[in-house]
């Protein structure tokens, strides 16, 4: 069921990953955000949008990971936008033959047999430096950044002042770098999209990150403040006490397993960059 958080901003939580649909509405129209997981929950959070009298007129997805950029016919034939990058990782990776078999491979198990993956991924590319959605509800601003993948996303709805923060400031998820991409300071890349969120905080009063519960202004600093800490240690090499690592929530013990990754990734990272570019052996093919 949709939650109503803020003035024309609501919040449907899938069962599975605590994942975040989001829905803007000016009392006739809707942007949908990152709508998931199953087909039986997006189902239903269309009937929801509909018993609400709204018409889906527009969707967004705030970055290319496959729980983010799902949809599903019951919610129309709405214009879905995301950022140029991320509609181009996105395409490429449907221009695969095999796309559908590698995104499978990745879904949790137990919902793997009901994701619709047929509309997956088909996103229209804004420009590159769009500032807003393009639609004609409450000014949606586009935020974009690299921190946990090539062209996330915040979105800050300023008449409402709410921040969706994509895969950030979430209170049961430990910050993810994109650690294993081709960007060649992932880490600062992270750093600087929280400094991006902590500008946008100024001007908003609640946030939904993309998995987890929803915060007020409090929870919102101070998730930043606590997403950074734990991002600077990765990079220091640092001692990390996190209560999302020492303290999960029921359920998420797992996310032990995803900070040792971080960690791991992390430090070879930080012995490569000691080693330089001239530490390949002899011979080695550069």
């Amino acid at each position: 069921m949709l939650t109503r958080i803020a003035d024309g901003v609501s919040v449907h939580t899938s069962e599975c990953l605590e994942t975040n649909s989001i829905v803007v509405d000016d009392g006739a129209a809707a942007l949908v955000i990152d709508p998931g997981l199953t087909n039986a929950e997006l189902i239903d959070l269309a009937a929801n949008v509909r018993a609400l009298g709204l018409e889906v007129v527009a969707g967004f997805a705030t970055h290319p990971d496959w729980d983010h950029a799902l949809w599903h016919p019951s919610l129309g034939e709405a214009p879905r936008y995301g950022t140029a990058r991320a509609a181009a990782v996105l395409d490429a990776l449907r221009g695969d033959p095999d796309w559908r078999a590698h995104v499978t491979e990745g879904l949790p198990p137990e919902i793997a047999h009901d994701v619709p993956l047929d509309l997956f991924g088909m996103l229209i590319g804004l420009p590159a430096g769009a500032s807003t959605v393009p639609w004609d509800g409450p000014l949606t601003r586009i935020l974009e950044h690299q921190g946990h993948a090539q062209g996330h996303a915040a979105l800050l709805i300023e008449e409402r002042r709410v921040l969706v923060a994509g895969d950030m400031l979430s209170d049961v998820l430990v910050p993810m770098p994109d650690l294993d991409g081709d960007a060649p300071d992932p880490l600062q890349d992270y750093l600087d999209g929280l400094q991006l969120l902590e500008q946008a905080a100024l001007d908003a009063d609640f946030v939904v990150p993309g998995h987890g519960s929803p915060g007020d202004a409090g929870e919102l600093r101070a998730r930043i403040v606590a997403d950074r800490a734990y991002v600077e240690g990765l990079r220091d090499g640092g001692m990390i006490s996190d209560p999302r690592i020492t303290e999960p929530k029921a359920g998420w013990e797992w996310v032990l397993y995803v900070h040792e990754g971080n960690v791991e990734r992390a430090a070879r990272a930080r012995s490569d960059r000691r080693k330089g570019p001239d530490s390949a052996p002899s011979g080695a093919n550069g």
